[in-house]
């Protein structure tokens, strides 16, 4: 059987999985903890499958192992410390009857589809021939280093905020936030055109493009910043931080270039 078709039918597996495990607790917002898991398991799953996968392999798969615990785990901490996101919460009460079904096809078999699509890279570098690693390997690895970077330095410094009750009704606005407003989504597409410069090596090179795209697509336009900014809005200093603050490319705040202007 096709290796592709073998990795599509495991995934489906394991998000039927973690669908019963969402009913029984009663929280879809677990899917969230499913989904970095997800890419661990499909690289070495790919990796396993393949009579070709080498060091490139090995490299990508550790990579997406540290990229994708890190992000589940992270998930996994924030999630037991709170009710069920309000995604997930208000789709549970505007469902009504069909909530089952809907959640199952919705939430949980589209964000397969995704997250298949978004590992394409990695199926693809453990499923060619492999050969040595190249100058562009190293690149890709810069890349993948510089978007974890912002995506776990962005997650860690939002957490110490919300921890300090001083900060109680602020908006997060130091650290990285203070260049982007979203330097945790902005690392994580940067990590995935990482692994996409990795896999350019590899045969067809054209295929893999399909999963960085995919993740920039889904971050800005779908469910991560959209959302996100939908709710920042209704916080007071949200106008001010808006129009001094890139919203996704993390940039100098603009005050700042006016200052330097001034002098």
């Amino acid at each position: 059987m096709n290796a592709y078709i073998i990795l599509a039918s495991i995934l489906l597996a394991y998000m039927t999985l973690w669908y019963g495990i969402s009913l029984l607790l009663k929280r879809n917002d677990f899917a969230d903890v499913a989904w970095g898991f997800g890419f661990i398991l499909l690289t070495w799953m790919s990796f396993t499958l393949s009579e070709n996968s080498g060091t490139r392999g090995i490299v990508v798969g550790v990579l997406i192992t540290i990229w994708g615990m890190r992000l589940s785990l992270h998930i996994l901490a924030r999630n037991l410390k709170k009710s069920e996101d309000y995604r997930y919460a208000n789709w549970r009460l505007s469902w009504g009857k069909w909530f089952y079904l809907r959640s199952y096809l919705q939430v949980f078999l589209l964000q397969g589809l995704f997250l298949y699509l978004i590992a394409l890279p990695a199926i693809q570098i453990n499923l060619s021939p492999d050969s040595s690693l190249t100058f562009l390997d190293i690149i890709g690895i810069v890349v993948w280093m510089i978007g974890f970077f912002f995506e776990v330095v962005g997650d860690a410094q939002l957490a110490r905020f919300k921890k300090n009750p001083e900060n109680k009704g602020k908006l997060m606005q130091s650290g990285l936030w203070r260049y982007t407003r979203h330097p945790n989504y902005f690392g994580e597409v940067v990590a995935w055109w990482g692994i996409w410069l990795i896999s350019l090596s590899t045969v067809p090179f054209w295929l893999s493009i399909i999963g960085p795209l995919t993740i920039t697509i889904l971050i800005l336009k779908v469910s991560g910043v959209p959302m996100l900014e939908e709710k920042m809005k209704e916080h007071p200093e949200f106008t001010d931080y808006a129009r001094r603050t890139n919203m996704f490319l993390p940039w100098f705040p603009r005050e700042k270039i006016k200052t330097a202007e001034g002098r």
